[in-house]
């Protein structure tokens, strides 16, 4: 007789996931994460907002909401609201009240964030050392009249 531990047999029971298939929940996943804003939240939290020359690394730490909104420079203030709400319902964040005066909230990745956060931070670092050739790129195609 052939015994199985209970993490295989929730990997067996576990349904499969294709982002290809049009009914698929991971494609309202990738939706989420792959939304600008998301990303830079959680690199911001995940102590990786040092600029172009910064590393993807860094310690994370929680933030005040006003600290997340200067960081995040061209946010307006609903989206970020907008954003820290979606992803805080996700997991990827954690909201803490302080009952002070006046009353204190932080955010802070969760450890589900930080696991995205290291996937989301590599692509932010790209984007900051390919934006010219990009757009050097997108130059020449439109002067071609393509």
């Amino acid at each position: 007789m052939t015994t199985t531990t209970t993490a295989a047999r929730r990997a067996a029971d576990a349904p499969g996931y294709d982002a290809f298939l049009a009914a698929c929940p991971s494609r309202q996943l990738l939706d989420r994460i792959s939304d600008k804003w998301s990303t830079l939240v959680l690199c911001a939290l995940g102590g990786g907002h040092a600029g172009p020359t910064g590393s993807a690394g860094g310690t994370p730490r929680p933030m005040r909401y006003s600290e997340l909104h200067r960081t995040l420079v061209g946010v307006s203030q609903k989206m970020l609201t907008q954003t820290l709400r979606t992803l805080e319902r996700d997991g990827l964040v954690t909201r803490t009240v302080t009952p002070t005066v006046p009353v204190t909230v932080t955010y802070e990745v969760t450890e589900l964030g930080l696991s995205l956060r290291a996937a989301v931070a590599g692509i932010k670092l790209w984007a900051e050392a390919n934006v010219e050739a990009v757009t050097a790129s997108r130059a020449a195609y439109d002067a071609s009249g393509d």
